[in-house]
């Protein structure tokens, strides 16, 4: 039965599966850090409680998701040997120190000090745990730099030379500071405080809604709902820039983004097709004349390239398509309900109890928009591993469809129950932190009052 399963369709799907998941915890967890740096700079400069209590809920949230960010990034690197060896022969002098300045910069700046910041309370002076919260939250982003910087230049490689058959390093800076990184960056670091932003004005609304009416939970229901309103026009502002960049250097993924098949100006903006590749055409288009090259070249006769140019070395044109659709409709929908709450918490001090409603079934939107991003991002890459570099067909391992077939089985129930397991949690911790503690130790200023033993 498992013998005629394409195992290079299994593989990719199982990588897919497996990154998706994996992206989840820190997209959460690289701005969540600097949220709770945040809610303890308000907590010493206030002194008010209601910000202490914000923390102690969210510091469980954050373990809980860098314990699983952790754990699925393990399993995934698992997967260069076992399903594509031949992209660690082909490029693994650029990928392996690129991987490893990650963990001997940021993974171990993590580990060092997570300890402190998640069980240092009453145990280790106020500056010293400050000072590891912090540390922690650089290692955060430190490792989204390396990662960003490893991905990035599988879209636009440079820095490099080929020398039978195998990538070499010549130029470092050109490696990490590759044509797509800043904009690749910035979009990343955007999406993670757009997807904290709702996760906490989403658990907030829902604490709200059940009854609790303390002080913590409006702090960041406003938190989450400021931090969005304001990170939303700078998101739209950096995907526009970083869509430029791509159509530069990248012009086949942005036809397939925009299912234009002929290289023309006055390109419209498809609003919904269905992009046929038999036919080189699409279906059901319904189109506003002119706006895909307004918004591409900034001129309304700007001349955008086509899929036609590419045959043979573009990618699945309906996936990305429609993916980036997502995308861009889930990002309209933060701008408008974090606006339109904002505005509500300026008339009326709260959103009123309908808008808390569409905030709570918001609460993992940010997920929504970041893995089509990252599809519009990784399917767009194809046909090719690292582009103009390495094929996907040529680094996938010699390994049975069966074989394939009962790893992803496994892997996707395995996931499966952790990921509704994550959100029973959330959720769990969101209804218990308005119940009383009865039995906690009082922890009235565990930042500034701590003294050295």
């Amino acid at each position: 039965m498992f013998t005629a399963l394409d195992p290079f369709l299994l593989a990719r799907i199982q990588f897919a599966a497996n990154i998706s998941f994996h992206i989840l915890f820190p997209t959460i967890s690289i701005a969540l850090s600097w949220v709770l740096i945040y809610f303890k700079w308000r907590y010493v400069r206030s002194r008010d409680e209601a910000w202490m209590d914000a923390y102690r809920l969210w510091v469980k949230v954050f373990a809980l998701t860098f314990a699983l960010g952790v754990v699925s990034g393990i399993t995934m690197s698992f997967q260069f040997g076992t399903n594509w060896p031949g992209y660690m022969m082909k490029v693994g002098n650029i990928a392996g120190p690129l991987l490893a300045y990650e963990v001997l910069t940021a993974f171990f700046l993590e580990a060092g000090f997570l300890g402190i910041m998640l069980f240092g309370f009453r145990r280790v002076p106020g500056w010293l745990h400050n000072l590891a919260t912090g540390l922690v939250a650089f290692g955060t982003t430190l490792s989204a730099f390396w990662i960003l910087a490893l991905n990035s230049w599988m879209q636009t490689p440079a820095g490099h030379e080929m020398r039978n058959g195998v990538a070499h390093a010549v130029d470092w800076w050109a490696i990490v500071f590759n044509p797509s990184m800043p904009y690749r960056l910035s979009h990343m670091l955007l999406a993670s405080g757009l997807t904290v932003a709702f996760l906490i004005a989403g658990l907030s609304a829902y604490q709200r809604l059940r009854g609790d009416r303390r002080d913590a939970v409006g702090a960041t229901l406003k938190t989450g709902i400021v931090l969005a309103a304001i990170l939303i026009p700078i998101q739209i502002f950096a995907g526009d820039q970083h869509g430029l960049n791509t159509l530069k250097h990248q012009p086949q993924k942005v036809a397939a983004m925009e299912a234009n098949w002929e290289t023309r100006g006055n390109v419209p903006l498809v609003l919904f097709a269905w992009p046929d590749e038999q036919t080189r055409s699409n279906r059901f288009e319904i189109a506003i004349p002119s706006v895909a090259s307004l918004i591409l070249t900034h001129k309304p006769d700007g001349v955008v390239p086509g899929l036609n140019d590419f045959r043979g070395a573009h990618p699945p044109v309906a996936p990305v398509f429609f993916a980036f659709r997502i995308m861009v409709g889930v990002g309209l929908l933060m701008l408008a309900v974090s606006w339109f709450a904002s505005w509500q918490m300026w008339r009326r001090g709260e959103p009123a109890p309908w808008m808390q409603r569409v905030l709570v079934a918001m609460t993992f939107s940010g997920w929504v928009a970041t893995l089509s991003g990252w599809y519009v991002t990784e399917i767009g890459r194809q046909p090719f591993l690292v582009s103009g570099v390495l094929r996907t067909a040529d680094a996938v391992s010699n390994v049975s469809g069966g074989m394939v077939a009962t790893t992803l089985a496994a892997y996707l129930a395995t996931y499966l129950f952790l990921l509704g397991a994550y959100v029973s949690v959330i959720f769990y911790l969101a209804r218990k932190a308005g119940k009383p503690h009865a039995a906690e130790p009082d922890l009235k200023d565990p930042v500034l009052t701590q003294q050295p033993a």
